[in-house]
């Protein structure tokens, strides 16, 4: 089981967001899971009622060509792709793992939960920043209007600052 272990940055960057989903590609998941990519979308095939279109769906030839443009495929003169990747979510990896049946494949499936968990956190995380800058931000502006502060008036003062901070021209000068 060890000869499994596959870092959870690995798993990371072959996760995709497309159509609001976190999604990764049948061909990173084969490759991870030890198949060949025409193994994986077979036995997908053979057991289509158990992946719904939450579960899994196919690119368009629009989200095919984005998605290419940010990572390296080769071109269908060159041996790539016939047809559009098909994409899984999160249940639809767990999914995999039951029909792909081994022990690889669990292990390996249950790794990429553990990656999306992970990104859902972080995902969580920034929301609860947002939230706590903009409560800033309102108490600022409360704070401007308890003190008749002009919030145009710190602006220019920033301004003001920001010239007279500002470093002199740099070189040589010729007369």
């Amino acid at each position: 089981m060890k000869n499994t272990v596959i870092s959870v940055e690995i798993i990371e960057n072959k996760i995709f967001v497309i159509r609001d989903h976190k999604v990764m590609i049948d061909r990173d998941l084969a490759e991870l899971y030890g198949v060949q990519t025409k193994v994986l979308n077979q036995a997908v095939s053979r057991n289509k009622d158990r992946f719904p279109e939450n579960f899994m769906f196919q690119l368009t030839d629009a989200e095919w060509i984005l998605l290419r443009s940010q990572i390296v495929t080769s071109t269908e003169s060159k041996g790539g792709r016939r047809y559009n990747p098909y994409v899984f979510t999160e249940y639809g990896v767990l999914m995999l793992s039951n029909i792909l049946n081994s022990k690889k494949a669990v292990a390996v499936s249950i790794q990429i939960v553990n990656a999306f968990i992970k990104l859902r956190e972080m995902a969580l995380a920034n929301n609860d920043l947002a939230k706590q800058l903009n409560e800033i931000e309102q108490r600022f502006i409360q704070y401007s209007r308890d003190t008749n502060l002009e919030i145009e008036e710190i602006f220019t003062q920033l301004d003001y600052l920001k010239d007279i901070t500002k470093p002199s021209e740099i070189g040589f000068r010729t007369k």
